[in-house]
């Protein structure tokens, strides 16, 4: 299937196998990016092994039945080439870029990752260490723990409560056993895109990939099925007693997945609000009133109920005030509607952030993979410019009303400070 896309055309494939190909030419450079990518994120992880998927992607590359870290390096290194690994809440990807006359080798070492790693003990180890070390970083860091606060009590069960390094307890838990069960589980040709983007065609892309993956068969049983807890929205305060310098102040709402109606006006609100040195809050609440040393707003894209969140670095002693003027700024957005000229102002900031996150192949290749596993399809590509610019001032007063009414609240902070907000304001 071939998908024209302003100046750029995608080609879709589906392999025997199952495997999902998108190419997009880009012959200005000598250079090819690719994106294997498939659902096997944190989402796909029970409570008892939160950390799962990112200790997954941290061992892959360590080994395989041909290869031992070592060699995976420096096949890498003398090439010039790049490889790297990570673990989001929807998705697994495995990223690489090269000169286009070594993506062969290049996608050859990236199929042995895929198909028959081996998890060496010693590797699982070390970076179980490191694992536990960031845990334990974050919980020093008060915007860390503020916002791992929040998301427990917005998510409860759902997978999107955790962090995606997972707690102590959970990690100091994991196996090597459980790793090869996850890839066992997911690591299979009807569960995995291929995107690529650069001086590559179709054709040469589908038989590279032929020679790589064709061998690889999807096993008879079918593929795992993501059932997600249903959200009841308990909205309620959460207060953390911690000696910083400044208090951290967040506030949460539940807001649509990416494939809800909602979705793309809560981009807009969330760009209006905390986008840049002109964003709302940030000329509000830092310029004028000199609440924040730091002040934003952001909503992830999600496959399912994703957070909306605004927050505030502030003074201890303006706690108070920064959760009443944060709460203000995000209720004005179903009392009082947007002007023009504003929403206008976020429209053209979102698009041009937009644009200008698909300059390089690695960002081509990146995004239409996103796309393809998320279930969106690569015409998202059209779809978002053109839901974008069909917004309106409604529209935006209907999706804030909607969902940014009762917030959850988390805030981090002196303990003579956060003791004393016993009675936290709610709309």
């Amino acid at each position: 299937m071939t998908t024209q896309l302003q100046n750029q055309i995608i080609q879709r494939t589906v392999l025997n196998n199952g495997i999902t190909v998108l190419v997009t030419e880009n012959p200005a450079a000598d250079i090819v990016a690719a994106r294997l990518f498939l659902r096997a994120g944190s989402c796909w992880e029970s409570p008892q092994q939160a950390g799962l998927a990112h200790l997954f992607s941290s061992v892959i590359t360590k080994g395989t039945q041909q290869l031992s870290s070592f060699e995976i390096g420096d096949r890498v290194e003398s090439l010039g080439a790049s490889l790297s690994t990570d673990a989001a809440a929807d998705y697994f990807v495995l990223s690489l870029k090269t000169v286009t006359a070594d993506m062969p080798s290049m996608l050859e070492l990236a199929g042995q990752l895929l198909k028959s790693p081996t998890f060496p003990e010693m590797e699982v180890e070390l970076e179980r260490r490191l694992v536990l070390q960031g845990i334990r970083s974050q919980q020093e860091q008060p915007f860390s723990i503020a916002f791992d606060r929040l998301r427990h009590a917005m998510y409860r069960h759902h997978p999107y409560a955790m962090s995606a390094l997972g707690t102590e307890a959970t990690v100091s838990a994991l196996t090597r056993k459980d790793i090869q069960e996850f890839h066992h589980k997911h690591f299979r040709p009807d569960n995995l895109v291929i995107s690529f983007a650069g001086r590559i065609t179709q054709s040469d892309a589908n038989i590279m990939v032929e020679q790589v993956f064709g061998d690889w068969q999807a096993p008879k049983t079918p593929l795992p099925n993501l059932t997600l807890p249903e959200l009841s929205p308990q909205p309620y305060p959460t207060v953390t007693p911690k000696q910083t310098q400044q208090s951290i102040v967040m506030l949460g709402y539940l807001a649509p997945s990416v494939h809800q109606q909602d979705y793309i006006a809560l981009k807009l609100l969330s760009t209006y609000l905390g986008n840049g040195l002109s964003s709302r809050l940030f000329v509000e609440l830092r310029e004028k009133r000199g609440l924040a040393y730091d002040v934003s707003a952001f909503y992830p894209t999600r496959k399912d109920t994703a957070p909306f969140v605004v927050y505030m670095g502030t003074a201890p002693e303006n706690t108070a005030i920064a959760i009443e003027g944060l709460q203000t700024e995000v209720d004005l957005l179903c009392s009082t509607k947007l002007s023009e000229a504003a929403l206008q102002t976020a429209k053209n900031k979102l698009l041009g952030q937009y644009a200008l996150g698909k300059q390089t192949n690695a960002q081509i290749a990146q995004v239409y993979g996103w796309y393809e596993v998320l279930d969106l399809g690569v015409d998202f590509d059209t779809r978002f410019q053109q839901e974008v610019a069909a917004v309106t001032t409604a529209d935006a007063v209907e999706a804030a009303c909607r969902y940014l009414t009762t917030p959850y609240i988390s805030v981090v902070g002196p303990e003579a400070v956060v003791n004393n907000l016993a009675t936290i304001p709610t709309s």
